[in-house]
């Protein structure tokens, strides 16, 4: 009887726990909103995040947690230990923006203007990164009033330059990685989340193994041969070169790629050529990346654009080469960690609302993190319920909805908890 008793003492004790924690979650919604306001006004490039990481140290900072600055340079990272041991859990959101001038009508619309690679532009947190620095911010002051309640270590960090760093900088998640972020405590899990705006408010989806492309960057040096326009026969054409190489480019995923097994994509995102109307320049630069989702599609694709590159370029008499940088690998969700989780997201979602999902030829340095540690990365619908039209990241247009947020807190939180505790 005594034993019954305690058992019953013990669950009415966890049901007003997690009572007292939804409603620290609900009552923070307008803070969040607040936040996500103010950064989406003043948002910052990657590697150059200075006054987000001051508002999100000094918030640490508010809450009692043991607090690190200028880790990848612009990082920030908060340490909060529960008052029982335990195992070490660590969530990441990402805080830079885009080079993308905004063409939102909002009360909070960015109105920032910079100079990116020599061209004027504006900046915009496109991608909504500004929703996932308030929604972890928001799950740190959660977690601070529930010290309790915590068995081990929640690491929460901020990361800086997701989108890349600047040409000759290092920076995002290797940085953060190389400089020991994973260590002292070393860290057993990691968690991440990524807003999309054409998925409703209340949905969340994930997947199992791998979820998000591997990135690689390439630069295309064409050489030509500089003569009057008036006159292309004295002289080599690198833009036609340029041009003739991007054709045959896409048809090595049309034609080559075996897309039944994986999605590929090559984009050619930048083209810089030329002075005048009437001159035939000596040179031609493309700027463009490769996703994949295969190791062996991602070499032979990148072996390809090499051959076809320089073929292509010597056929019309001139010259080309290729410089690689990978940008990440594939985000790859353990899937042990993922199935343990499904059941605290599916909690706080509502099964019907928690859905499976194909992988998407985007990229996330996250994927670095689960190079190191068992990681689950799941996406949170951020676009208003019953709306005909969404716009696509990294777009002018870009838009989430406030309410989205919440619900991110939630599955931060829950999941926290349940792995820690269980």
């Amino acid at each position: 009887m005594k034993k019954l008793l305690a058992l019953l003492l013990l669950g009415s004790f966890c049901i007003s726990a997690q009572n007292s924690i939804d409603q620290d979650i609900i009552d923070i919604e307008d803070k969040l909103i607040e936040w996500r306001h103010d950064f989406h006004q003043n948002p910052e490039l990657s590697n150059r995040e200075f006054k987000t990481a001051e508002k999100i140290a000094a918030h640490l900072k508010s809450l009692g947690l043991e607090v690190e600055t200028n880790v990848a340079k612009t990082g920030v990272v908060g340490i909060l230990k529960g008052d029982n041991p335990g195992k070490v859990v660590a969530i990441r959101a990402d805080i830079d923006a885009l080079p993308v001038t905004e063409r939102n009508d909002l009360p909070f619309k960015s109105e920032v203007k910079t100079t990116f690679l020599n061209t004027e532009t504006g900046v915009m947190h496109a991608c909504g990164h500004d929703t996932h620095i308030s929604i972890l911010m928001a799950t740190a002051e959660v977690f601070s009033k529930h010290k309790d309640k915590i068995n081990g270590t929640i690491k929460f960090i901020f990361q800086p330059a997701e989108e890349g760093p600047p040409p000759g900088e290092e920076g995002g998640a290797k940085l953060m990685i190389k400089q020991g972020v994973l260590d002292n405590p070393k860290v057993d899990a990691i968690f991440g989340l990524h807003i999309n705006s054409q998925t409703p408010v209340g949905v969340i989806k994930y997947k199992t193994g791998g979820i998000m492309a591997s990135v690689e960057r390439f630069v295309v040096s064409v050489k030509g041969k500089q003569t009057h326009g008036s006159q292309p026969w004295s002289g080599v054409d690198p833009i036609l070169i340029s041009a003739k190489i991007i054709d045959g480019f896409q048809t090595i995923i049309s034609r080559e790629a075996r897309l039944t097994d994986e999605a590929a994509v090559i984009t050619v995102g930048k083209i810089t050529s030329g002075t005048r109307f009437n001159i035939i320049p000596e040179s031609a630069e493309m700027i463009g990346t490769v996703r994949t989702l295969d190791s062996n599609m991602r070499i032979q694709i990148m072996k390809r654009m090499n051959e076809m590159a320089a073929d292509i370029a010597r056929a019309y008499g001139g010259s080309a080469t290729i410089e690689w940088q990978n940008n990440t690998v594939v985000t790859n969700n353990d899937p042990e960690l993922t199935m343990q989780i499904l059941p605290s997201i599916q909690k706080v979602a509502g099964e019907e609302n928690v859905q499976i999902m194909k992988a998407t030829t985007g990229g996330e340095d996250f994927s670095y993190f689960q190079e190191k540690v068992p990681g689950v990365y799941f996406f949170l619908g951020g676009m208003t319920p019953g709306n005909t039209q969404s716009f696509p990241h990294h777009t002018p247009d870009f838009k989430i909805d406030d309410r989205s947020m919440l619900l991110g807190v939630k599955a931060f939180t829950q999941i926290t908890l349940d792995y820690l505790n269980n």
